[in-house]
């Protein structure tokens, strides 16, 4: 596609904007970059990009953000080892199997995965949860349950570019009863590793435009350690209602989209 130095501008901007909440509120990005990469190139009259390129570029965005996000929570305490583990491993094996098969998928079929995964993290979100405040050497969980579950969030973040942290805070904070700052934390490293497979699967399958994607990764890690400081002194429920109210736009959005395009 046809690449000036406005849409440059245009997609730094996006990434910044994307990682600088992302690092805050422990996600990958791709619930925030993926709609904007599709809509504001073609709201500003450029080439539009495809869904397959879009979620190329983020899942290669994803990785170079998590590693500021986790480099800037690395003292911290909260960085919960044992759950990383297990959530990472099988977040990183359905996100390998989700990337290299969603090349033979249409883009309305990726746009619908996104959408469900969008809806689901929503729900989850408004899902009532005492608060609690705890350093990872004091967390239990389910092992079982952490690991099918982050390995059916990778098959579906694998297809959509993301790294599938939107859909495993909720899951962290809900299900797993996980502290929302260790979660945070815990959820970029587990993001990191989840990355590396969905980049693998969309370089392979040459799903990732090259300019946009370097752009997108110098705002990364110029953004994602500025957002994971700023979010360390923010009150914890400030950061999961922007994290819900994200979500559920996002959800709302795309499935405005699907409905109106069918």
């Amino acid at each position: 596609m046809e690449f000036d130095i406005l849409l440059m501008i245009t997609v730094f901007m996006i990434g910044f904007i994307g990682s600088l909440i992302s690092g805050m509120i422990g996600i990958g990005g791709s619930i925030i970059k993926y709609p904007l990469l599709l809509y504001i190139p073609s709201m500003l009259g450029f080439t539009a990009f495809t869904a397959h390129e879009v979620s190329g570029i983020s899942a290669v965005q994803v990785f170079f953000a998590t590693i500021g996000g986790v480099w800037a929570y690395r003292n911290t305490g909260y960085l919960h080892r044992s759950l990383i583990g297990y959530m990472g491993v099988s977040v990183l094996i359905g996100s390998i199997i989700g990337s290299f098969g969603s090349s033979s998928f249409s883009e309305g079929i990726i746009n619908i995965v996104y959408g469900l995964l969008a809806i689901i993290a929503a729900i989850m979100m408004f899902i009532p949860r005492k608060t609690v405040n705890a350093k990872s050497d004091q967390i239990q969980f389910n092992r079982v349950v952490a690991s099918v579950l982050a390995l059916i969030v990778g098959i579906g973040a694998g297809i959509v570019g993301a790294a599938g942290a939107f859909l495993l805070v909720p899951i962290m904070l809900t299900l797993l009863k996980i502290p929302m700052r260790v979660t945070i934390a815990s959820s970029l490293a587990i993001t990191f590793i989840s990355s590396i497979g969905s980049t693998i699967g969309k370089i392979s399958t040459g799903q990732v435009p090259l300019l946009p994607a370097v752009i997108m990764i110098i705002s990364s890690l110029i953004a994602a350690p500025l957002g994971a400081k700023i979010g360390q002194k923010v009150n914890t429920s400030l950061l999961q209602w922007i994290l819900a109210i994200l979500i559920t736009g996002t959800a709302i959005k795309i499935w405005t989209d699907i409905i109106f395009n069918l």
